[in-house]
């Protein structure tokens, strides 16, 4: 095993780490205001962004090669790394979505996705993750 690689994907778990425990602390308040969507959806965006890379750098270390966010979700899904790969797919759609567009409404329904539906999926990554370091 690389040590390197190793090093790399434990440092970036750090960050992922510190990601999600933020956008859960933030998640767990009453979201009302429009700067407080705009705060959950860039805390989501930051800590999707981790998340794939630390998935990409934990797949580099076990051996496979991985160049972007779909390759390391199809990767980790093939591996039991996470569970719910669809779920990861429309995350990535959302991500991609979010970082151009932004409409109220749409950030309304968003803040409610990633409450619902996302973050128990980044629980359930940061839990495997955290067993492996």
């Amino acid at each position: 095993m690389d040590q390197s690689k190793e090093i790399r994907w434990k440092q970036r778990f750090e960050n992922f780490s510190r990601s999600y425990k933020l956008l859960v602390k933030y998640a767990e308040k009453p979201i009302e205001t429009e700067l407080e969507r705009a705060g959950i959806i860039q805390f989501f965006e930051m800590t999707f962004e981790l998340s794939w890379k630390v998935l990409k750098d934990y797949l580099e270390m076990q051996g496979y090669k991985v160049s972007s966010p779909r390759e390391a979700i199809k990767q980790a899904f093939q591996i039991d790394l996470i569970e719910n790969g669809h779920v990861w797919m429309e995350a990535l759609t959302k991500r991609n979505l979010t970082t151009h567009t932004y409409d109220e409404e749409m950030a309304k329904e968003f803040v409610e996705e990633i409450t619902v539906v996302f973050l128990p999926e980044f629980k359930l990554l940061y839990e495997r993750l955290l067993k492996e370091e």
